[in-house]
């Protein structure tokens, strides 16, 4: 069996991804599970988190977003049997590449929306970079929950998709209230949202990433608000979710904050699966986002999945973030 690894490399320096052959044990542990892979979702790897946790290999195993069929059960494993197709359990109609190109996009903005956020009908949220994978999860979860959406887009593809979740004349169900372009340079965001909220501000915003200077930066990160336009749309007892894992904020913006009453929370999907006491509530979100997915609730943007020959090269990309995601399919 052959697997997708990451190769040790000098803190400075860009990871090596390989595919090597994988040795398997012929006997399983008692509450074990084998899963022949049908399709395995890439995104970064965190080198910096593993090695905070002391998760420290030469080889580092590479890609945990899978679908695929159970060939072999533990002798003490109840809840799932051979030939059961899974993510947690998966229905039928849901395509193993769907669904691990969006499982952990899904626990992303599930995590953001209810566990931080705690959204409710009525609020006001404005999602960045609302054509990614995250933010498109983000919006139709909230959108679920009847909540309204202002988003940003970062390319004119991204703006004509976005533009299309937005109601028509005389419907009233709660889609995208308002696309704010990004990509060209303009710094309309505050007034913008200013606008659509009466004023008020917004009662969430979720980043996509966060510029924290006004010097010289790589044209990608323009793109992203500086922190204080985040900080100045929140509403009065607002909340800020952040995905900046080195987000510094200055007196006079913890000042603003406090004049709010504002909130902020960082996202960190690893935190799931850090503690045991979390185990059935992690089960439960990725039950529920694979239901939702299945009903149509959440509806991912198709992504083309690529065989494992070409996995190294393609997972070098998103480990570069030149590329947001990719799907290997077996």
């Amino acid at each position: 069996m052959k697997g997708l690894y990451c190769r040790a490399a000098a803190s400075d320096a860009q990871p090596k991804f390989v595919i090597q052959e994988a040795t398997l044990p012929e006997e399983l542990g008692s509450h074990q599970v084998r899963v022949q892979v049908k399709a395995c979702g890439l995104s970064p790897l965190d080198l910096k988190l593993l090695a905070d946790v002391g998760i420290q290999r030469d080889l580092i195993p590479v890609g945990r977003e899978v679908a695929g069929v159970v060939l072999q059960v533990g002798p003490k494993v109840s809840f799932f049997q051979p030939e059961d197709k899974v993510v947690v359990q998966k229905p039928e109609k849901l395509s193993s590449v769907c669904a691990a190109a969006s499982l952990r996009d899904g626990l992303c903005a599930y995590t953001a929306l209810h566990t931080h956020a705690r959204i409710a009908a009525g609020h006001t949220l404005l999602v960045m970079d609302g054509g990614s994978s995250f933010g498109l999860m983000c919006i139709q979860l909230a959108c679920y929950h009847g909540v309204k959406v202002l988003t940003t887009s970062h390319s004119p593809q991204d703006h004509t998709f976005l533009e299309q979740l937005r109601p028509s004349v005389g419907v009233q169900d709660p889609l995208v209230a308002r696309v704010i372009q990004v990509y060209n340079g303009s710094s309309d965001l505050l007034p913008l949202v200013l606008e659509e909220t009466g004023g008020l501000g917004v009662d969430i915003v979720i980043d996509s990433g966060v510029r924290l200077q006004d010097e010289e930066e790589p044209e990608a990160m323009k793109l992203h608000p500086h922190k204080h336009d985040i900080i100045s749309v929140l509403g009065v007892g607002g909340h800020w979710v952040t995905s900046h894992q080195d987000l510094q904020l200055d007196p006079p913006d913890c000042r603003l904050l406090h004049l709010k009453s504002a909130s902020l929370s960082f996202l960190n999907p690893e935190v799931w699966t850090a503690s045991s006491a979390q185990q059935g509530r992690y089960l439960h979100i990725l039950r529920d986002i694979v239901e939702k997915m299945s009903t149509g609730v959440l509806r991912p943007r198709p992504e083309e999945a690529v065989p494992l020959y070409e996995a190294t090269v393609v997972m070098e990309t998103v480990q570069r973030q030149q590329k947001k995601k990719a799907v290997v399919q077996l």
